[in-house]
Formats: structure tokens, C-alpha cells, sequence
């Protein structure tokens, strides 16, 4: 797929201003390049996807910082890289622990709150379909969305509970919301 780069710098200097709408079409242009170079450093899927989320959180937290002479995708790549040695320095650093097959199973289920009477009334349907394609996520896309859609939870809320930067959780919630929508899309 050829990238327009003209669409790409407008999108690059509506983002330095802000514009949300330009985070969402830069992650949409650039997940795929940026994913599968790391799945081919890291051969693992949720390695790649969690250093990727990392990548485009820093990229987003600094595009100030791009100089728009040069290649966004190689700019991307380069944070990846340095993003990929940190998480190889943690993994070096940490412990490892291994979990039952009990706590395997306990995440793949988004822990179901009672709706309110006038939800019930409204989404009874849609909302368990809803929710069997949420389950179709992995765990961690699962709670963003459970936790911002369901608890209706704050970025920074989700942030402090997650233990994770903002920009993280924003970009989890896009890739959330885009793979929710393409399995939407896709089921009858």
C-alpha cells in the first residue's frame, strides 16, 4: 500500500496541534509497519503489540519533536527500537512468574456490572452481542474498553489502575476500539 505523504505531513502537523482525528489516522497508517517489525525482533504477538502501544504512546507524547524532513515510518521504527532494548533490559532485570490456568481462564472474562434499568430497556440485545464480541479481544483490549466504556472510567482513572502512562492507555483504547469495530463488521 502506497502512504500518500502529503496526507501524512497534513496529518503529522494537525496532530502537533492536537487534533484527535490525526492520532487515529497516523496509528491506522503506521500500526501494521511498526507492528510487524517488532513481531520479527520480539516472535511473540502480545510482546509485539504491547512495545508497538508503547512506540506510538511516546511517538504521539513527542511528535513536537518530528522534523517533518524526515520519514514519519522511520522515525516510528527508530522509537520502536529504543522501545524493544527497554523492554529486553526489563525482561533481562525481572523475575519471571508463571501463572495457573486458573488466572489464564479468570482474564479472558470482562466482569459484567449490572446495567442500569434504562439500559437494560435499551441495549438488552445489542449489548450482549456486544459483549460476545468484546470477548473476542485480547484480555488487555478487553479492560480498556470495559473500563471506559462500562465503568466509564477517566484516561487518567484508567491510567492509575493500570499502572500505566496516559498515552498508553489512549493508544490500548484506539486499537481497542479499531479491532472491536472490524469484528462488529464482520460478524452477522
Amino acid at each position: 500500500m502506497k502512504i500518500d505523504t502529503e496526507l501524512v505531513l497534513k496529518h503529522i502537523k494537525d496532530a502537533k496541534k492536537g487534533k484527535q482525528i490525526s492520532f487515529n489516522f497516523l496509528l491506522d497508517q503506521f500500526w501494521g509497519s511498526v507492528y510487524y517489525f517488532l513481531l520479527k525482533k520480539t516472535e511473540n504477538d502480545n510482546d509485539a503489540e504491547d512495545i508497538a502501544i508503547q512506540t506510538f504512546s511516546k511517538a504521539f507524547e513527542k511528535i513536537d519533536s518530528f522534523n517533518e524532513e524526515y520519514q514519519f515510518k522511520t522515525w516510528l521504527i527508530a522509537i520502536s527500537k529504543n522501545v524493544y532494548v527497554d523492554f529486553l533490559r526489563k525482561k533481562k532485570a525481572s523475575i519471571s512468574i508463571t501463572t495457573t490456568n486458573e488466572k489464564d481462564e479468570e482474564a479472558f472474562y470482562v466482569i459484567d456490572d449490572s446495567p442500569s434499568p434504562e439500559d437494560k430497556i435499551i441495549t438488552e440485545q445489542n449489548l450482549a452481542k456486544l459483549l460476545r464480541d468484546i470477548k473476542q479481544l485480547k484480555p488487555k483490549y478487553q479492560e480498556v474498553i470495559n473500563l471506559r466504556y462500562f465503568q466509564e472510567l477517566s484516561y487518567k482513572e484508567i491510567a492509575a489502575q493500570l499502572n500505566e502512562p496516559m498515552n498508553n492507555v489512549k493508544v490500548k483504547l484506539l486499537r481497542a476500539k479499531k479491532l472491536l469495530a472490524e469484528i462488529i463488521k464482520n460478524t452477522p
